[in-house]
Formats: C-alpha cells, sequence, structure tokens
C-alpha cells in the first residue's frame, strides 16, 4: 500500500485487526507510516545497509507530524548514503551508561578506597545533587557547560562546598574516560572558587579557659577525646574512630593504619607524656575496642560538634573549630622552634606545601636562634 505521506492521511489510517500495517510514501523511498491493531501510529524508515535491511522508528504520532517526520527521514536517508547507520547508532547510545551508572561505578569501584568521613561526603552529594540533576542523563551527554552552571548555582550558596562537588565530579568524570565510558573530562577548566585558609589558633589564655571548661563538663569521655585532638594534632575521626590496639602504650607509640587517616598509609606517632598519662587513665577504666564508644553497640562515638560549641561557650572562645586545635598544636610546635619537616611528620603530610601554611611562625624561635648567635659574636668582638 502507497500514498504520499501527509497529515491528512495519517489521521485517516484504520488499523488493522491484528499486527500492525505500514503505508509507504509515494515520493520517499522506505518512508511510511505505521498503525498497529491498537490504534498507536508511527513513522517509519526502512533502509538497507550493508546487504542487511533496517527499520527505524522514526517517532510516534500524533507527537510528530507528517511534514516534521519526513524532514527527518530524508536527513537520515543522506547520512546512510554516507555509511552511517542509524540503527546501529541508536542501539550504541541506548548501551551508554547514565549518569546514575556512573554514580554507581564509582561507589562501587573507587569509594571503598577513602576515609569514611569522605566517602559519607561522596554520597550526600551524589544523593542530593547530582543523581537528581542528570541521574537519566547519558554520560556522554554532560558538557563542561553543564558542570560550571552547576557550580554557579551551588557558589551562590554556598562557594566552598561548590569546589567540594566540582572536586568530585572532576574525579568521576576522570575515571570515566579511565573505564573508556568518555573520551574527556567535562570538568576540565572549571575555574573554582578563591579559598581563603584559617589561620586561627589558640591562645594562651583560651588554652587555659578551654581546660578549665573541659574539666567542667558533664561528659568527660567527651571531655578526653578533645583532650586527645588537643595534645596529638590528630584529625577528629582518627581520635573518634580510634580502637586500643592501635597504641603501644608501653612504646608511648600511637600506630593509625592506613585505612583510618587522609594520607592512605600508615602513620606512627610517637606520645607526649600529657597523652600517655590521659591515655592509660582511660585504659584503666575502659571496656571493648574503642577509645570512646557510642550511643549504638559495636560503632564509636559519632559527631562531637555540639559538646564542642557548648565547651567553647562556657570558656568564652568564639570562632574555633574542632580542626582548628590541629592548627594550634602545630602553631605550638612552631613557636618552640621544631622545624616543618617534624610538624609535618607529626601531622601526617605528605606534602612540604601542606605544612608551609605554619612557616611564619617559626619567625620568633629563627629570630632568637639567630640573636644567641649574634651574642656569640658581639662577646667575642669585646
Amino acid at each position: 500500500m502507497a500514498s504520499r505521506i501527509t497529515e491528512t492521511l495519517v489521521k485517516s489510517l484504520p488499523s488493522p485487526e491484528r499486527g500492525n500495517r505500514i503505508t509507504y510514501d509515494t515520493e520517499l523511498k522506505g518512508f511510511g507510516a505505521r498503525v498497529t491493531a491498537a490504534g498507536a501510529k508511527s513513522f517509519i524508515l526502512n533502509y538497507r545497509i550493508a546487504a542487511r535491511e533496517r527499520r527505524y522508528t522514526i517517532g510516534s504520532y500524533p507527537e510528530w507530524s507528517a511534514t516534521a517526520a519526513r524532514k527527518e527521514a530524508e536527513g537520515l536517508k543522506r547520512r546512510i548514503d554516507l555509511g552511517e547507520d542509524p540503527m546501529a547508532k541508536r542501539c550504541e547510545e541506548r548501551e551508554t551508561p547514565t549518569v546514575a551508572d556512573l554514580c554507581a561505578l564509582y561507589e562501587e569501584r573507587h569509594l571503598p578506597k577513602k576515609r569514611p568521613s569522605s566517602q559519607r561526603d561522596d554520597r550526600v552529594f551524589i544523593r542530593n545533587v547530582i543523581l537528581p540533576r542528570w541521574g537519566r542523563e547519558k554520560v556522554t551527554a554532560i558538557r563542561h557547560a553543564d558542570i560550571e552552571a552547576l557550580h554557579r548555582e551551588v557558589s551562590a550558596r554556598t562557594p566552598y562546598r561548590a569546589n567540594r562537588l566540582v572536586a568530585l565530579l572532576s574525579k568521576m568524570f576522570s575515571l570515566a574516560v579511565k573505564w573508556e565510558l568518555i573520551k574527556e573530562n567535562p570538568v576540565t577548566g572549571i575555574e573554582r572558587n578563591p579559598e581563603r585558609m584559617r589561620t586561627r589558633y589558640l591562645s594562651g589564655n583560651e588554652l587555659r579557659r578551654l581546660q578549665g571548661a573541659l574539666d567542667a563538663y558533664s561528659n568527660q569521655q567527651t571531655a578526653n577525646a578533645i583532650r586527645l585532638l588537643l595534645l596529638t594534632g590528630a584529625r577528629r575521626m582518627e581520635v573518634l574512630s580510634a580502637t586500643w590496639d592501635q597504641f603501644d602504650l608501653e612504646a608511648g607509640i600511637w600506630i593509625k593504619p592506613a585505612a583510618s587517616v587522609k594520607q592512605a598509609r600508615e602513620h606512627r606517632v610517637p606520645l607526649s607524656a600529657a597523652s600517655l598519662d590521659l591515655l592509660t587513665t582511660m585504659r584503666s577504666s575502659s571496656q571493648g575496642r574503642w577509645l570512646f564508644p557510642g550511643k549504638v553497640t559495636g560503632k564509636p562515638l559519632g559527631d562531637i560538634k555540639k559538646a564542642w560549641a557548648s565547651i567553647c561557650r562556657q570558656a568564652g572562645i568564639e570562632n574555633i573549630r574542632l580542626h582548628d586545635l590541629r592548627h594550634s598544636f602545630a602553631s605550638y610546635l612552631a613557636s618552640a622552634g621544631h622545624s616543618l619537616p617534624v610538624i609535618g611528620a607529626l601531622l601526617g603530610h605528605t606534602q612540604a606545601q601542606t605544612t608551609h601554611r605554619y612557616a611564619h611562625l617559626l619567625d620568633e624561635a629563627l629570630r632568637s636562634a639567630t640573636e644567641r648567635v649574634g651574642s656569640i659574636f658581639a662577646n667575642d668582638a669585646e
């Protein structure tokens, strides 16, 4: 059955009793209108390529008009004449993974390599931002402009968090390139928001007030966790997730396993006498594997930010985070004249530039050293 495919013709096409019936166009070879027994109508194009007969469904009627379908069929035939197989391309596109597929691969293959806290942060971004926005999109469909637009949106609310999101996307799409899902990383070239490095340290007076507030705090387990943060310069989760088998109290060593530290390599830390006194006292009344067991059986203590805020209010200390205790630890070392490599080793830094932020704190110790040398020369000259 052949007729010129027009809007009027398609509207009037009757449904067959069973199966489907195709009416072919008299002008454009292979172009036709198909009607099913259920009354569904669509436009198709039959073509031959590499000695194979193929049938390509252009789209459904009335979503596609007869005029638009004809124009699409003409374009398809031009591509076929150049050797392209539209059906093969469509099948390839259907097999192309979505962003949701990439997220699943990332969570399966890469996320377990990261610290628990980083895993949680990544999952929040994936669940709350990436999947709702692009989950159904093909990974090949995400463009640089899409990443840039998302970065701008999040930056308007939380600039630093927007940078963390872009870092996650960059890693995910970098892995997609490695896994041969895409050819180029669309995140490349995204300009991050400037970040001002915090330089907040506890002053001597603040330290004394903090010690008093810790002594007075009702929950001494939490107070001890904060004391250990201050005495060791460790990261919050390193302390809260610490187990007794990591400590050799006789040798005075804390051996942090690779899985629990940011640098992903074992970190041996010598403990001060004050740290050992604290740990020995804690050990005498401790039960179980955790230094700081949580309310849930078999789990360590969770978030202590609320407790920290309460203690800071009691001590009259403002604008300081738990992580600033780590900075304070480093600042005391620098002010005492210890070198940047020593400070970096105690903090577990793997890159010298990370420790360089404390370089200016060495000034007084270095000045004192030069004064001693100067006084020697001055005395010799007299």
